[in-house]
């Protein structure tokens, strides 16, 4: 599959380096020489220099029917611009358009005719930092089924009612909910559980389970958390705006922004937040506003270094928890854990948006969970196929899934069901997978495939 690439930049990059590596033909484009150099002398791929919504850059970079545009520069207009180009000139298969204003989003019916898919990795960001505020204890949290299952990450503390115990008795201590765990992360190395695996404190349990569950799931593993009431953003950009504003009327927000022109914008436009002239680092700032009393400090600048020591300072100060944005790839694994508690990577989510629309099959939903380990998790919707045909009407323990991969739940007519040795496979079923190496996902794509 031939794929043009528009934007050299971390998400570009980390998807140009996702992509190549699993087989796609990847032109990326970029104005910046030293940043496509770089790329060019790690992967597999070719490089265009240029302006991304010129026609003669995009004709040099080879655009055509067979073409899937990525549209994902920082400059919104860029990218509409060029979907337009590359539909009308050279009427190229898809286009994925990355928007990071809302206003475009609420208007997308006038550019629907030349960009088939928008996504929006600042909403997807928002709506990920405010689930992870509103259910604490929560590592991470994923959303399949048009919101009707979520896979959620939690690690074991020491009192959690489930630690030293056998995983079947969380079957006693909650006979009413549904729940399944495909996967245990011990020592960062991950284990298919059986319901005898005993639960040990730090092991990282990933969930499957209907969204009103998650709180119950939670305090199965951890002492129980009382809910958060005082956030503490530092950036005043648009995702901390729009997260101030999702949050303000059932949390206590402060918002703390350097530029005072911002600052005026967002005391105008936000109802009960309270906003703040100053930088996230100042410890005097952070002093005199009682961060010692902050149940969540959010550090949601541009910057990654402001983010990351930030964090730090706030954590010295009091902070209960802390959660930054970290754009850089190579940060990822020297991040101290003691001092930050969630980290969000843009560049992920991006790549988990645009995966799901580029595979073959039919995937409602592809999340990558685990950027270096591989660890990903698919909503497929079962077909009738040379492939499926021998299972359908059978236990769905019988189709053949190898072995990193757990089927972690099944939907059915808008029906959440947990696996189970007499669940028969039926077509048109969402399946919903887990791998702890996203090499194995082709090797089941096919029950996916439409004939």
């Amino acid at each position: 599959m031939k794929v043009v690439i528009l934007g050299a930049g971390q998400v570009g990059g980390s998807l140009s380096a996702n992509l190549s590596s699993n087989g796609y033909d990847v032109t990326v484009i970029d104005s910046n020489d030293e940043k496509l150099s770089d790329l060019d002398s790690r992967l597999d791929l070719r490089t265009v220099s240029g302006h991304a919504s010129h026609p003669i850059t995009l004709k040099r970079a080879g655009c055509d029917s067979d073409t899937i545009l990525l549209a994902l520069t920082n400059n919104d207009e860029v990218n509409i611009v060029s979907c337009q180009i590359a539909k009308e000139t050279f009427a190229v298969k898809k286009t994925i358009c990355r928007l990071s204003d809302s206003s475009y989003l609420n208007s997308f019916e006038s550019f629907q005719d030349s960009i088939d898919i928008p996504i929006s990795p600042e909403k997807d960001i928002t709506d990920h930092l405010s689930q992870l505020i509103r259910h604490p204890g929560t590592n991470q949290i994923e959303t399949f089924a048009d919101g009707k299952v979520k896979l959620i990450a939690v690690k074991a503390s020491k009192k959690g009612k489930l630690v030293g115990k056998e995983l079947r008795n969380i079957n006693d201590d909650m006979p009413n909910v549904e729940t399944y765990v495909p996967v245990i992360y011990r020592k960062n190395k991950p284990i298919k559980p059986s319901g005898s695996t005993i639960i040990k404190e730090n092991d990282e349990l990933y969930f499957v389970t209907s969204a009103e569950n998650i709180d119950l799931v939670v305090n199965e593993v951890q002492e129980d958390h009382s809910q958060h009431s005082r956030i503490f953003i530092v950036g005043g950009g648009k995702i901390g705006f729009n997260l101030a504003k999702d949050l303000e009327s059932s949390f206590n927000v402060k918002l703390v922004e350097r530029d005072k022109t911002r600052c005026k914008f967002l005391s105008e436009e936000l109802e009960r937040s309270i906003v703040l002239h100053g930088s996230g680092s100042d410890e005097d700032l952070l002093s005199s506003e009682n961060i010692d009393q902050t149940d969540v400090f959010c550090a949601l600048t541009n910057d990654d270094e402001a983010n990351i020591m930030s964090s730090f300072l706030a954590k010295k100060l009091g902070a209960k928890k802390t959660m930054i944005l970290v754009n850089n790839i190579s940060y990822m694994d020297i991040i101290p854990k003691r001092f930050i508690d969630n980290v969000i990577a843009p560049y992920r989510l991006t790549i988990s948006l645009v995966m799901q629309d580029l595979r073959e099959a039919d995937f409602a939903q592809d999340v990558l969970l685990k950027m270096h380990s591989g660890a990903e998790a698919v909503e497929g919707v079962v077909h009738s196929n040379p492939f499926t045909s021998n299972f359908i009407g059978k236990p769905v323990f019988e189709l053949p899934i190898p072995e990193e991969a757990s089927i972690g739940a099944i939907v059915r007519d808008d029906k959440i069901m947990m696996p189970a040795d007499d669940l028969m496979l039926n077509i048109d079923d969402h399946l919903i997978v887990f791998f702890t190496d996203k090499k194995a996902i082709s090797e089941i794509e096919n029950y996916f495939k439409e004939v």
